[in-house]
């Protein structure tokens, strides 16, 4: 598997981290992802603080591992935050 443009494989997890204008731009690209991770049934673990977004994925249902599932989600997200 190779691990998206941007992501670290890092503790059986892949992580990115975005920086935006401000919190509006952050949450904007936040319901992209929600919608692309409902669409997905594969939801990340992330957090936001004003205008930082940080994304990490793992698939619980493998045992917490990186699966293609996770990287196949992270290129998705890399449509809409680097687009």
């Amino acid at each position: 598997m190779k691990i998206p443009d941007g992501w670290t494989h890092e503790n059986d997890m892949l992580s990115r981290e975005w920086r935006f204008t401000d919190f509006s731009e952050a949450f904007a690209f936040m319901t992209r992802v929600a919608l692309l991770a409902e669409q997905a049934d594969h939801h990340p673990n992330w957090s936001n603080v004003y205008n930082t977004v940080h994304i990490g994925l793992t698939s619980h249902d493998a045992g917490n591992v990186v699966t293609e599932k996770d990287a196949s989600l992270a290129r998705r997200i890399n449509q809409v935050g680097d687009g």
